[in-house]
């Protein structure tokens, strides 16, 4: 199983080629752009769950408040795919944990970029970089426009060029809104099916500001947030990788 370390070995963001192939960034974009759709619709056929932290950190970086989310990603008796809260524990006090704060956890932060959404961003070419073992192709992503109530990851996506997919991508979601701050983030990938590489880790630590302008107005708050995924199970038709919901949950369908 190849699995991307957090050590990272920096080698070139000139644009000189560290690679056998030499292609052109649009030929290496449309490529794991392909890839990742691809990906996309393997991942629709794995059961996960992710646990979720959210912290609120003290001067020091100790923790004062957290609140941990376990999330299942599961498929009904009649194959439909869904999602549920399996356990919530703990609270944040001087900042909630909102509803976008928990779909971007679900659906964003392990950012995939299919041909369906490749449209709505801008992707500029910043050279070759080895991360680990891995040789990988670096590119700036961020959205064309924001349109009323769509959310978008802006940052950094790092592609492996043996297999064309995002391997580690570092950003953040955005808009922010006025009540509502989100963090840089980091997710990284690991080959789960030994061909397709799928979000394992994510972590974020920003301080956020609220409210506007000097004083009593504004709050600085120091943010840190840990995603790790577990148990992918793949969902064949017929056999028993099947869950029904808890008593008392609320289920919603997958939007991936």
């Amino acid at each position: 199983m190849r699995a991307i370390l957090l050590v990272l070995s920096f080698l070139s963001l000139s644009g000189a080629s560290l690679f056998s192939q030499n292609m052109k960034p649009e030929e290496i974009i449309r490529r794991f752009v392909e890839k990742e759709t691809e990906f996309s619709k393997v991942w629709q056929q794995y059961t996960y769950t992710q646990r979720i932290l959210f912290e609120v950190l003290d001067e020091g970086g100790n923790s004062r408040e957290r609140q941990e989310i376990w999330v299942e990603v599961y498929f009904t008796r009649d194959g439909r795919r869904q999602t549920r809260t399996i356990r919530d524990q703990g609270r944040l006090r001087s900042v909630g944990v909102t509803e976008e704060d928990l779909d971007d956890a679900i659906h964003r932060q392990p950012f995939v970029l299919t041909t369906g959404e490749l449209d709505d961003y801008e992707i500029r070419y910043r050279g070759e970089e080895q991360v680990d073992e891995l040789y990988t192709y670096v590119f700036d992503i961020e959205p064309r426009r924001l349109e009323k109530d769509k959310r978008y990851f802006e940052g950094r996506l790092w592609v492996d060029d043996v297999d064309h997919q995002i391997v580690k991508s570092e950003g953040k979601i955005v808009p922010d809104y006025s009540n509502n701050k989100f963090p840089k983030f980091e997710t990284l990938r690991e080959q789960i099916d030994g061909e397709y590489w799928f979000p394992t880790w994510t972590e974020a630590d920003d301080v956020l500001e609220f409210g506007g302008g000097f004083g009593r107005d504004r709050r600085r708050v120091h943010i840190r947030q840990l995603i790790t995924y577990e148990d992918f199970k793949k969902f064949e038709v017929g056999t028993s990788i099947q869950y029904e919901p808890l008593e008392n949950s609320e289920d919603s369908e997958n939007p991936e």
